[in-house]
């Protein structure tokens, strides 16, 4: 009996460390460029857009095209990074069960 009391206590400490790594990942930032610094987008969470700052040069008329292209792109080095550091907070937070694929358990990452 004492095995499962163990095994008990070490799920509910994952349990919160996952929550943990979930309440850090809503608070995580990451900030993506394109165009050499032109265009600049910052993301939070799971990819809410907090800001974008375009330069003064790409509001001129005809380059319309070219600045909806830097903002995916910016947008796109954002999510990269934003998605690269919420995988390393859940798998700190799964610690030794990291990257285990557990019949009926849902992926961690």
């Amino acid at each position: 009996m004492k095995d499962l009391n163990a095994l008990m206590q070490q799920a509910q400490a994952m349990q919160q460390k996952l929550q943990d790594a979930q309440a850090k990942m809503a608070e995580t930032t990451a900030e993506g460029t394109s165009g050499g610094g032109l265009v600049t987008i910052a993301l939070k969470g799971p990819g809410e857009i907090t800001s974008v700052k375009i330069d003064d040069s790409l509001m001129t008329p005809g380059e319309g095209e070219i600045l909806a292209d830097l903002i995916v792109a910016a947008h796109a080095d954002a999510k990269r990074k934003l998605d690269e550091v919420n995988s390393a907070l859940m798998r700190e937070a799964a610690g030794p069960m990291a990257g285990m694929n557990i019949p009926g358990m849902p992926k961690l990452f």
